[in-house]
């Protein structure tokens, strides 16, 4: 073999290997045995590569090296448990093994021990692996048994899963605790744990100081956050163990996220996070929120008002600030002091400043409930009140629904208005100060119906004069049918021309609008620039547009191919101009020009239902209880389109049969509220809806009685036939029979039906 031959052979083995070798150096591994270890250039991945646990630096600039679990696909990095938070590998020789005793341990360039499982007793044969839901299990590799795992040691995070516990007897408590900063996973400031009450709380601390809490959970939710009001379900699950003093709290994976996870921050924010590969994290919430939620701000008796942008506070009825002082400076935590002494039973010098009566409740809605309540098992909300009213040390209670009896001795601290939901807070008071309260609602309903009466006969005065000025200029018109093209070019709609189509026969019919000319609504829409489009309806499309006088409007723009005609655009027209109704849109204007049939109607900048129903992510927001009230809504709209507007408008529509006939009518619920809904409420609403398209008129309930019936006043309702598939006027020939004449919404045309 010459030289060269040599060179070539030589440099290929040493090609080889190096490949070799970095094969090696990069390796993924799926479990940790006493002969297996992970070393920094190695990887532990959970059976569906979801997680991977291994070495990783804060930042690239550290030398620090800490081993953790984070998401594979997840970026950037987002490490959720941390095994050695506190001593740091300071070089790059560490290694996490499994060593003679059976203990996972982190060994660093020395091979001394930094971090260890530290189990008892000697087991041989363990093996470490990572599940697809990120717990990291020590295992017993012949019986199979755990031995430790990580999700009963979080860090700083707890996943579906991962438990937030208690045990009252033992004393023993799981908690997460913050990272010191964003690139330092050493333990930081902030604690969260459950505490062993009745009612369980989730308490955040700083130090050794309250910093948040949640408020007492109701079984399904913490009633201090109400954010997690929003969703079908708050996303925690309170197990509570077969002894009393022992409880688990679990987050649980939501409709839309991919992952979840409740993390604290470094700065104590407990967040609920959301992953979805379109948006990455996203806070579902976040406490606290405001100044107000920090705990205790306003001290003793004091309420803080949650929607000031700045903390502020004010005293609860009947109280004053202790220190005037300190308040004028906004210095809130000293609190508030009682106005007048409560007579508590035997205080005989205040029964007598009161006039021998004795103390009462003050009712205060909408509240985060006070700290340090004290659960009793009553019957009903009257013994929970006598209760209280009989114990001199209690200053208040309240009767929660799924909690029940709450009391409170001594000072009410950490109490805020929430932005929405709350509960009733009953604030013991002396009888002075309940009699100054009913004197003041007293005052304040005689000023509110003086004002209302004024406000009343001030607006039939200007209806009165309107209608009288109107009267006068129906009689300069032409009583034949007429369009005024005139084009004004103030497009306000104060000096716009009317635009009037008169029944020769029926004055009662004729129509008066505003009429816009068409450059007006060229400039309003910018020449209906596809960035102004707000929808497509069946007869065209429908474009936001600006007035010259600022006014945003809707401006429908029926097509040439449309099948709507001349007279099926004076019908919308009259429809809409008739029915007069603070929840219906209220039509503004038309324009007639150039081929052009342009209908103007008041913005609504809130869109449709359907924004919400068919987007992926808003359609969380509408729970079940949100969409029965809308079924409610719909149904009074309705009952007044039917019986109590000048015009009468039937809506027929035909959905919801084969499911029902078969026993599946749940089966029509969105995917989202799956495990959140009423089935009996659902079961009515298909069951009533079905009612509404029977063939036969006498087969229909009235609107009346589908209100009443979604109401769940009559709890038997008919069972519904099977509708055709087609609906025909129905008109009858019997001359003593009457008949109305009504508008159908899906149409805008005319017909005959008979009336229910």
């Amino acid at each position: 073999m010459d030289r060269r031959e040599f060179s070539v052979k030589s440099g290929f083995f040493f090609f080889l290997l190096f490949n070799l070798f970095s094969f090696a150096y990069c390796s993924v591994i799926y479990n940790i045995t006493t002969t297996k270890a992970v070393s920094p250039e190695q990887i532990l991945n959970s059976p569906h590569q979801i997680f991977e646990l291994g070495f990783f630096t804060p930042n690239n600039n550290s030398h620090d090296q800490y081993v953790g679990i984070w998401f594979k696909e997840v970026y950037p990095q987002t490490v959720i448990w941390v095994a050695n938070r506190e001593k740091p590998v300071t070089n790059s020789s560490g290694s996490l093994i499994i060593g003679s005793d059976g203990n996972l341990r982190l060994l660093d360039g020395q091979r001394n021990s930094i971090w260890s499982t530290n189990i008892s007793g000697q087991w041989k044969g363990s093996i470490a692996v990572l599940s697809d839901d990120g717990n990291f299990i020590l295992k017993n590799s012949i019986t199979g048994d755990n031995l430790w795992d990580s999700f009963q040691h979080p860090t700083n995070a707890i996943l579906p899963g991962t438990w937030l516990a208690y045990n009252e007897t033992s004393g023993m408590i799981t908690n997460i605790t913050s990272w010191k900063s964003d690139n330092d996973p050493s333990i930081g400031d902030f604690t969260v744990a459950v505490l062993p009450q009745t009612p369980p709380q989730a308490f955040a601390w700083k130090g050794s100081k309250p910093y948040f809490r949640s408020g007492p959970w109701d079984k399904t939710k913490f009633i201090g956050i109400p954010e997690t009001e929003f969703y079908y379900q708050s996303g925690f699950a309170l197990i509570e163990g077969p002894q009393p003093g022992i409880a688990y709290l679990n987050v649980s994976i939501l409709t839309n996220c991919i992952y979840l996870m409740l993390v604290i921050s470094p700065t104590g924010a407990l967040k609920n996070l959301c992953w979805v590969k379109a948006r990455g994290w996203y806070a579902r919430w976040a406490v606290p929120a405001t100044p107000c939620e920090i705990y205790g701000a306003c001290g003793p008796f004091g309420l803080c008002q949650r929607n000031e942008p700045n903390l502020t506070c004010r005293c609860l009825k009947g109280f004053v600030p202790k220190s005037a002082e300190e308040w004028s400076k906004r210095n809130w935590t000293g609190g508030c002091i009682r106005r007048a002494e409560i007579s508590c039973g035997g205080n005989t010098s205040s029964i007598n400043t009161q006039g021998g009566k004795l103390d009462g409740f003050l009712r205060i809605g909408g509240l985060k409930l006070p700290d340090s309540s004290k659960f009793l098992k009553v019957y009903d909300e009257n013994e929970c009140r006598g209760h209280c009213l009989n114990n001199c040390s209690c200053s208040g209670y309240a009767y929660v629904i799924a909690i029940g009896c709450l009391v409170w001795t001594g000072n009410l601290l950490d109490i805020y208005e929430l932005p929405f939901g709350g509960q009733d807070l009953n604030l013991r008071l002396a009888n002075t100060e309940l009699s100054e309260s009913d004197q003041k609602t007293k005052v304040k309903i005689i000023t509110s119906v003086i004002t209302v009466a004024i406000i009343t006969l001030i607006i039939g005065a200007m209806i009165y004069c309107f209608m009288k000025w109107r009267a006068k200029q129906r009689t300069k018109r032409n009583e034949t049918d007429r369009v005024d093209l005139a084009a004004p070019n103030d497009t306000s709609i104060g000096n716009l021309q009317p635009i009037v189509w008169r029944s020769p026969l029926e004055d009662e019919d004729s129509v008066e609008l505003p009429l816009f000319d068409f450059h007006s609504i060229l400039v309003a829409t910018n020449n209906f620039d596809i960035n102004n489009k707000l929808g497509q309806g069946g007869y065209g499309p429908v474009y936001k547009g600006t007035l010259q006088d600022g006014k945003d409007v809707a401006i429908k723009r029926l097509s040439s191919s449309s099948s709507q005609g001349i007279e099926e655009f004076k019908n919308e027209m009259k429809l809409i101009s008739k029915l007069q109704h603070r929840n219906l849109v209220r039509l503004l204007g038309c324009c007639v020009e150039r081929q052009e049939k342009i209908l103007i109607y008041e913005y609504m900048p809130n869109k449709s239902l359907d924004i919400y129903l068919f987007d992926l992510e808003r359609k969380i927001e509408l729970d079940w209880t949100k969409r029965f009230n809308i079924i409610t809504g719909v149904a009074r709209g309705l009952l007044y389109l039917h019986r109590d507007s000048c015009l009468r408008v039937i809506h027929r529509d035909l959905k919801a049969w084969h499911l029902w006939s078969e026993g599946k009518g749940i089966q029509m619920i969105d995917e989202v509220l799956v495990d959140s809904f009423s089935s009996s409420e659902v079961s009515r609403c298909v069951n009533i809806g079905l009612l509404c398209v029977q063939d036969q008129a006498a087969n229909r309930p009235t609107m009346a009685a589908i209100v009443s019936m979604l109401s769940g006043e009559k709890t038997k309702l008919p069972e519904p036939k099977q509708p055709t598939v087609t609906f025909t006027n129905v008109s009858s020939s019997n001359s003593q029979s009457q008949s109305i004449s009504t508008w159908s919404v899906n149409n805008v045309t005319e017909s005959t039906i008979e009336p229910r």
